[in-house]
């Protein structure tokens, strides 16, 4: 006889692991921390692409997949934290021939796609604390969701930012090239959590 699993109580994948919503301060810090170096290292994993000054990294998947994980709050606090590092001069973000480590790269070409972490965290986060994260097609519009605030800092700072490159040649350098491959990291990423919250229950 077939018996339907309810989801396990928490609003996020974090708390139930823990299986607990008041965490203490101190696992916050771990849980954020730890989300900020996998951020760190998917932006070493950097493909230069001739056509655009837009590398290809694995950054997008796991700012997503972190505020899917830690919940809007968290998950915005852990990328607010790897640009405040990469700001004050630590080499974090992805490898550059034209510009160099600092926060200088914040007013560069790619400058919107690093602001737009944050905010792309907490839209995942927001909408995985309400059970997006827990079935597979729901998890593809979180991350939609959160993925079409990166895209959309990022094309408008190179159209309108410092660059100036104007709206088409923005979507020509910084959206359409990138679509095809962010597609596939996108749907990796939607199986990782519905995948957890099965094994959890």
């Amino acid at each position: 006889m077939h018996t339907r699993v309810e989801p396990l109580a928490g609003g996020t994948l974090l708390e139930a692991v823990t299986a607990r919503a008041d965490l203490s301060a101190a696992f916050r810090a771990v849980v954020v921390l730890f989300a900020t170096v996998l951020t760190i290292v998917a932006a070493q994993v950097s493909i230069p692409l001739p056509f655009t000054p837009v590398p290809f990294t694995l950054q997008p998947m796991v700012v997503l997949l972190a505020g899917a994980a830690l919940g809007p709050r968290l998950g915005m606090t852990s990328q607010m934290l790897y640009l405040a590092l990469g700001i004050a001069g630590l080499p974090v973000f992805a490898a550059s021939p034209l510009l160099p480590q600092g926060a200088a790269r914040l007013i560069g070409p790619t400058g919107g796609y690093l602001m737009s972490y944050p905010f792309a965290a907490f839209v995942a986060g927001y909408l995985a604390g309400r059970g997006f994260d827990r079935r597979y097609l729901t998890s593809v519009l979180a991350m939609t969701a959160g993925l079409s605030v990166v895209f959309a800092f990022g094309v408008a700072w190179l159209a309108f930012g410092a660059p100036h490159a104007g709206l088409s040649a923005a979507m020509a350098t910084g959206l359409l090239p990138f679509i095809p491959a962010d597609i596939v990291k996108l749907l990796i990423a939607a199986t990782i959590l519905p995948s957890a919250w099965r094994f959890l229950r």
